[in-house]
């Protein structure tokens, strides 16, 4: 099945599996996903992330995080720069999510980054999402 946005389908498949509390969900890889869930597992909103190897083509496994009264730490996502309208900033406006409490993720020269990491390093680039 072709896919017009697959960031938009990973952010997707995440906020299902977590509404429906699975454990974990499968998504089709590409660099820019797993740079996403890197991103993810460091900050703390998932446990771990495995590559399996397929033949048409290589799948993301994502273990979800919960609490311990089974509450999925992701509450929220949201894909802010998409296709059809592509969303930038500069490193002065890159957006705090949740007043802090959340995560915009942005594809910068220099990689994909947090937006934290982004104001850090001094570059602004393209917001992908934010996840809170």
């Amino acid at each position: 099945m072709s896919v017009n946005d697959p960031i938009a389908d990973m952010l997707t498949r995440i906020r299902n599996a977590c509404m429906a509390r699975h454990a974990t969900v499968s998504i089709p890889s590409s660099k820019m996903k797993l740079a996403i869930a890197q991103i993810l597992k460091r900050e703390g909103f998932i446990q771990d992330f495995t590559v399996q190897e397929g033949k048409p083509y290589s799948t993301i496994v994502i273990t979800l995080k919960y609490t311990p009264d089974r509450r999925p730490v992701i509450t929220g996502l949201k894909r802010v720069s998409k296709p059809g309208l592509r969303i930038y900033t500069k490193r002065a406006d890159i957006p705090r999510v949740r007043g802090g409490l959340g995560l915009s993720i942005l594809s910068t020269p220099r990689g994909v980054m947090a937006g934290h990491e982004a104001w850090q390093q001094r570059v602004g680039g393209e917001v992908l999402c934010y996840v809170w």
